[in-house]
């Protein structure tokens, strides 16, 4: 069937430009230590194929995924630019997905002494060394194996033939606060394990804790011996908004629609369902093409806004699924078309994804991964534009 090509309605930007600077003010931050960059879940929705082609060059020391298929289209696209960077899952292997993973020399987690003779096994039967970090549950509760008499089974699964016990990782679940004692407690108990380990005579390339969180609470955790930190919401200029900024980082994403009609409307006059909002005056209210299949959380209802015409303009009713309608009386000659900046900058002004998740009670990753299948993915910078960028 034939598509005409249409403008659309509804596009975020993604600045690989300031994608690329954000991943190297981290990797300052953190030196001596390197970064993995997270690009789990297609690059938290926004198309792994631009952040790998905008990151694959930078000195990152490969990338993280969550589950098998993202490895392996991460690892085609790196292939395609003809970059050799390592691709790592961070979460675990289900048994039938393990020997593709070992054929494709994808860096596998093992969580558990079964799933490391899985691995084995399967290295051996392909006449191959399977790259693995050793997950250890210091205190997530979610995958891995805890701490507490890790290091006899690490023993067990450094003993395996056809493994390399390449890393030691682990996970924290409070380091989005900068003052959790529980925190401390994890960090100073996940490094004594690794010095324990080490004494023992085990020399890993890698040893990770650090997630965006504790880059920015706990700076310890980029210091030995850990030597490597994984950041995903970072390296979007977005942060958890209940802990420190300590990163100078700038935002990478602008979501946009356009104007679907401009009325004036009498007072009295109710807007959207559930009638939440009704017009105390005459005002000029402008329906904008996107709701909130596009991800405009129903939280912004009467509470958020949205720039049109250079003027920050607050949303007013109910979001709708395709529509949200907007106060415009203060902007002058809007119509139909012009384009809507929903989060984004706007002069000196800007909307952020944080902003978003402040109103929502949530976090930035909720907004990000929330923005809808018929949100384009629209790369910009001065690098597309010059076609300068490897996109």
């Amino acid at each position: 069937m034939f598509l005409p090509p249409l403008k659309p309605r509804v596009w975020v930007e993604i600045d690989l430009d300031a994608l690329a600077r954000n991943f190297d003010r981290i990797a300052r931050k953190v030196a001596p230590a390197r970064v993995l960059c997270v690009l789990k879940a297609n690059a938290y929705g926004l198309g792994v194929a631009n952040y790998a082609r905008a990151l694959a060059r930078t000195g990152c020391a490969g990338f993280g995924v969550a589950e098998p298929y993202e490895a392996l289209e991460l690892k085609a696209e790196l292939k395609k630019l003809g970059v050799a960077k390592d691709v790592q899952i961070l979460s675990s292997v289900l048994p039938d997905e393990i020997p593709s993973m070992v054929e494709a020399d994808v860096v596998l987690p093992v969580i558990d002494l079964a799933e490391a003779r899985l691995v084995s096994a399967a290295a051996v039967a392909a006449r191959k060394t399977a790259r693995v970090h050793v997950k250890i549950d210091s205190g997530m509760g979610r995958l891995g194996i805890l701490l507490d008499g890790a290091l006899p089974v690490l023993r067990e699964i450094a003993a395996l033939p056809g493994l390399s016990c390449e890393g030691v990782f682990t996970h924290c679940p409070m380091a989005y606060d900068p003052k959790d004692p529980y925190t401390a407690r994890q960090i100073a108990r996940f490094a004594a394990f690794v010095r324990a380990a080490e004494a023992e005579g085990f020399r890993f390339r890698w040893v990770h804790m650090a997630a965006s969180d504790a880059i920015n609470n706990y700076p310890q955790t980029a210091q030995p011996p850990f030597n490597l930190v994984r950041t995903g919401i970072n390296l979007h200029g977005s942060f958890d908004p209940n802990g420190r900024r300590a990163l100078e980082v700038e935002p990478v994403l602008a979501l946009k629609t356009r104007v679907a009609q401009v009325r004036d409307l009498p007072a009295g006059t109710t807007l959207g369902y559930g009638r939440t909002w009704c017009l105390r005056e005459p005002a000029r209210i402008a329906t904008i093409s996107a709701g909130y299949a596009d991800g405009l959380p129903l939280a912004l209802s009467n509470r958020g806004s949205v720039f049109i015409g250079g003027r920050r303009c607050p949303i007013i009713g109910r979001i709708s699924m395709d529509y949200t309608t907007v106060d415009v009386s203060g902007v002058d000659a809007v119509a139909p078309g012009d384009e809507v900046v929903c989060f984004g900058s706007c002069g000196a002004d800007a909307i952020t994804p944080d902003d978003w998740a402040a109103l929502k009670g949530t976090h930035a990753y909720d907004i990000i991964c929330s923005l809808g299948s018929r949100v384009r993915r629209v790369a910009v910078g001065d690098s597309v534009r010059k076609g300068t960028s490897p996109l």
